[in-house]
């Protein structure tokens, strides 16, 4: 989903990108918590990949480099109800 405003118009779009991605979050969940509680892992739904950073903005930076100018889902471990569908800038 490239497109900003099909992000925020289709409700069901934005709910399938979301799903997908705490999906992946709950499959690394073993692997990142408690040890990396309050930490951010950004995920791109579409392809699996994600990175473990310190920031929102050191994750957006490492997941921009990887995927330029599309969307990703932001979650921050320990806290999965704290996420945030938002296009890498």
């Amino acid at each position: 989903m490239s497109d900003v405003m099909t992000m925020y118009k289709d409700k069901a779009a934005r709910q399938a990108f979301i799903s997908k991605g705490l999906e992946i979050y709950n499959s690394l969940k073993p692997q990142v918590e408690p040890a990396h509680n309050g930490e951010i892992v950004a995920i791109h739904p579409q392809s699996g990949d994600h990175v473990l950073e310190k920031t929102l903005g050191k994750a957006d930076t490492a997941m921009f480099a990887k995927h330029p100018d599309t969307w990703v889902l932001f979650v921050r471990v320990g806290a999965p109800d704290a996420y945030i569908p938002l296009k890498t800038w």
